[in-house]
């Protein structure tokens, strides 16, 4: 089976679920990007991506951490994958600066 269709979400200040989903497709594939402000909101936001959009897969930023990845794969029911961004010790000090 190829992908065709899989959704990524993530946070930003200011972001709404409801108003900020941006879709690319590329023919062949479809992403969907779903910005919320805090990582609750991607309980809903991740069942609407499997019920509404039939994605195959989801990736979160690495703003969900490892308690809202589990928490959004039960949500789900484990229907598809879920993956999280992550950075290894190389790009920690980066991410400290940005966010700090």
């Amino acid at each position: 089976m190829a992908l065709t269709h899989w959704g990524f979400l993530y946070t930003a200040s200011g972001a709404d679920p409801e108003r900020d989903v941006t879709v690319v497709d590329t023919g062949s594939c479809r992403t969907v990007l779903v910005g919320m402000e805090r990582p609750e909101q991607g309980v809903d936001a991740a069942r609407e991506l499997v019920e509404q959009h039939g994605v195959q897969l989801i990736e979160l930023c690495g703003g969900f951490g490892p308690t809202w990845t589990a928490r959004i794969l039960d949500a789900i029911g484990h229907r598809v994958p879920v993956g999280a961004v992550a950075y290894g010790p190389e790009s920690v000090d980066g991410v400290h600066e940005i966010f700090s």
